[in-house]
């Protein structure tokens, strides 16, 4: 045999040991796992055919569907039968291959419990996924005895009973969303190779255990979406190999531990999410040191104090979010330190003073949410400097002064909200050239002025068409930004923030004043439009064109003319408010207007056409209509019954009032 050849077949060998579980094309599967696996199909409801290839005629392994065979002694070592819509009881053949080491079940229709001979089998298993199946009962405690178990996926199932104690290594478990109970076990120190655990969307109760952080190895613990209790220790620490804590939509209490996870490796802690549970006391100083953290969680808590002023050292940080807290003060000037920050929430809180100027140092910043705080003030100027924001929600603070032109390079801007604040002046023409906005809303302001006449068609989403919600209107849809923050190499967590809205502009509670523009009434894709408790008059534009619209409130203006045309071809609109204006004339029935009861109340001089076919102007007098943000919101009531009458009286006086020209421009001027 010639040198060149036997080198060439030892490379060959070498190469086949290196990578066993390669199939072969052309290897045959072993008699006695071929006769296993025809038993296991027997017992499987395949109503897709996906297991047609496994026929007593056809020995080649790769044409199996699932199948990996060993090179050499041809058994089976992996069956991916994942999203096949397979249905049945997990069958017991499953146990009966000696040489499987990874078992794909997932994403199908099994049921029942899980078979007790998977605990005893003498397979060499390290991966095992039955998650997004119908299994019930308990998980068995033999399964957690196997000795090659490394991966261990049941999420979304039906599991029962509470956990075992694990007292074999494990490199990765995953239980998520499941139905276990019981209480959270001390982990046995022989687990000394687990370094994934994920528990979450379970029903464990009780506290956590202290003896989970003297796992060296764990690299990731997610015990989310249970109902876990207590205080955690605060000597709780956990290994210095942590990349990912998970402990959210729990029910902890007391302070958060000064000291979390050791802070001396290089590489650290990448998210911590204590979000949605019962924190209470200041944020631990000791979090600045994470240096490694890309994301940090810790809404939805009683926390109090300051933000920590050297939250800047950590430059990693990409989402900060600490809404509906009680933390109060102002935002620390070094948080531009955090240069790389795609997200920072600070809504719902009790901070106050200026927006920091230095924002213009977060150019890669996307969210910026800090609304229902204190903040006063001017929008600074070197906001422009924030390029990319999409999402910008000021509303409910003391902002105030005029609309700066530095808003518009923003050019990604996705929803702007500046409602409930004290900005004052004239609407920019600019403000309504945005091509990617949703949504626009400065309602419960100071402006004052016409509505810009400005070409509405220029790009807006508001008239892209194509744009169709065939679905009873909610309180509003979801506009979502999902940002994905990479925990390590290769492994990504996603993290969306999703701001209640919908297609809209909403300009009411101002002193606007004219008449409306003919291409705001054009605009297509158009979902909800509000211009209520305005001083707006002159007729109302043809709605015919609306043809996305859901929601339309006009409402206490001294708008007149006749009602717009027949609107029976906007099958999509569910809330209609013309009340409290000058309207006149006649509404015959075939126009539409039939079925928004109260929409036309407070307008004397309007007849609506009864089921007899007569004018009904007392039905139209006495019902009061309830505004756009009642009907979606469904808020609650704060004027007592005592004083109901006065208002609507009140009212009636200023929609006689407000008819005249002459009275709507001397009060006009006077509130200006």
């Amino acid at each position: 045999m010639a040198p060149s050849s036997a080198l060439q077949q030892l490379l060959l060998l070498l190469l086949l040991l290196a990578y066993p579980a390669k199939p072969c094309v052309c290897l045959d599967i072993h008699p006695q796992d071929k006769s296993t696996l025809l038993l296991l199909r027997s017992g499987l409801h395949d109503p897709s055919g996906s297991l047609s290839s496994w026929l007593p005629s056809n020995p080649n392994c790769s044409s199996w569907s699932g199948l990996s065979c060993h090179p050499f002694s041809r058994r089976v070592i992996s069956l991916n039968l994942s999203s096949l819509r397979l249905s049945g009881p997990l069958p017991p053949p499953l146990c009966l291959l000696p040489s499987l080491s990874s078992l794909d079940l997932s994403h199908n229709l099994f049921r029942g419990p899980l078979p007790s001979c998977l605990g005893n089998s003498s397979s060499p298993l390290h991966s095992l996924h039955l998650g997004f199946n119908s299994l019930l009962g308990p998980l068995p405690p033999s399964l957690l005895l196997l000795p090659s178990l490394r991966f261990l996926h049941l999420q979304q199932n039906f599991l029962s009973g509470s956990l075992p104690d694990f007292p074999q290594p494990l490199c990765s478990l995953n239980l998520a969303s499941n139905l276990f109970s019981g209480t959270l076990p001390c982990f046995s120190s022989s687990v000394a190779s687990l370094s994934f655990l994920n528990l979450s969307h379970n029903s464990i109760v009780g506290g956590l255990p202290s003896c989970i952080a003297s796992l060296q190895a764990l690299t990731r613990l997610d015990l989310s979406f249970n109902r876990l209790t207590f205080k955690l220790s605060p000597r709780l620490m956990f290994s210095q190999k942590l990349l990912l804590l998970d402990l959210s939509h729990n029910d902890f209490s007391g302070p958060i531990p000064g000291k979390l996870a050791d802070t001396t490796d290089k590489l650290g802690l990448f998210l911590l999410d204590l979000s949605h549970n019962q924190f209470s006391g200041e944020i631990p100083l000791k979090i600045t040191e994470l240096k490694s953290l890309q994301a940090l969680f810790l809404s939805h808590n009683h926390l109090s104090g300051k933000i920590p002023a050297r939250i800047g050292n950590l430059t990693y940080l990409q989402v900060i979010d600490l809404s509906h807290n009680s933390l109060s003060g102002t935002i620390p000037l070094n948080i531009v330190g955090c240069f790389q920050l795609l997200a920072l929430i600070l809504n719902n809180n009790n901070l106050s003073g200026a927006i920091q100027p230095e924002f213009d140092a977060l150019d890669s910043l996307k969210i910026l949410d800090i609304s229902n705080n204190g903040f006063s003030g001017e929008i600074p100027l070197t906001l422009a400097g924030c390029k990319s924001l999409e999402i910008v929600d000021f509303s409910s603070n003391y902002l105030s002064g005029s609309l700066n032109d530095a808003i518009t390079k923003w050019t990604n801007l996705r929803y702007l909200s500046l409602a409930r604040n004290k900005f004052s002046g004239n609407l920019p023409s600019w403000l309504f050239t945005f091509e990617e906005v949703e949504m626009l809303d400065i309602s419960g302001n100071k402006f004052s002025g016409f509505i810009p006449d400005v070409n509405f068609k220029g790009g807006l989403l508001f008239n892209k068409r194509g744009i169709r919600v065939r679905e009873p209107l909610r309180a509003a849809s979801d506009v979502q930004l999902t940002i994905s923050v990479a925990v390590a190499d290769s492994n990504q967590s996603s993290f969306k923030y999703i701001l209640s809205s919908v297609v809209g502009i909403d300009l009411s509670r101002n002193l606007l004043r004219g008449e409306i523009p003919k291409g705001l009434f054009e605009l297509a894709a158009l979902e909800y439009l509000n211009l209520s408790h305005n001083f707006l008059d002159g007729q109302v534009p043809s709605l015919q064109k609306m043809q996305s619209l859901r929601a339309l409130d006009l409402s206490h203006n001294s708008l007149s003319g006749q009602i717009p045309g027949n609107i029976s071809s906007l099958q999509d609109l569910t809330l209609l408010n013309f009340s409290y204006n000058c309207f006149s004339g006649y509404v015959p029935q075939k126009q539409g207007y039939g079925k928004f009861p109260g929409a036309f109340a407070g307008n004397p001089d309007l007849c609506l056409e009864s089921s007899s076919g007569r004018c009904d102007r007392t039905r139209n007098a006495s019902i009061k209509g309830k505004s756009f943000k009642e009907d979606m919101m469904d808020g609650p009531i704060s004027v007592g019954v005592f004083f109901i009458s006065a208002f609507v009286s009140f009212d009636f006086g200023v929609v006689a009032l407000f008819c005249s020209a002459r009275a709507r421009n001397y009060i006009l001027q006077t509130k200006a």
